[in-house]
């Protein structure tokens, strides 16, 4: 078996690659937080939509951390 070499990527493609993640997550945040306010206000179903909510900001926060923590990394 030939040994495979692994390429390094540099600081730039780095970046590129968690801007396209980290994107991801903020979309999907805002996507439940939307879905909670259409459940809440258009629905009036104001159980599922605290908790769809709950969860969107869980997301957003998750989004947050990472950020932070990739911030630090680089730092």
């Amino acid at each position: 078996m030939a040994n495979k070499v692994k390429k390094r990527l540099t600081q730039d493609q780095e970046f590129q690659i968690m801007k396209l993640v980290l994107d991801k997550f903020l979309w999907m945040g805002f996507l439940v937080l939307g879905y909670s306010v259409y459940l809440g206000a258009i629905q009036d179903l104001w159980g599922p939509a605290i908790a769809w909510g709950i969860s969107g900001v869980v997301i957003l926060v998750l989004f947050m951390m990472l950020i932070v923590r990739e911030y630090e990394i680089l730092r």
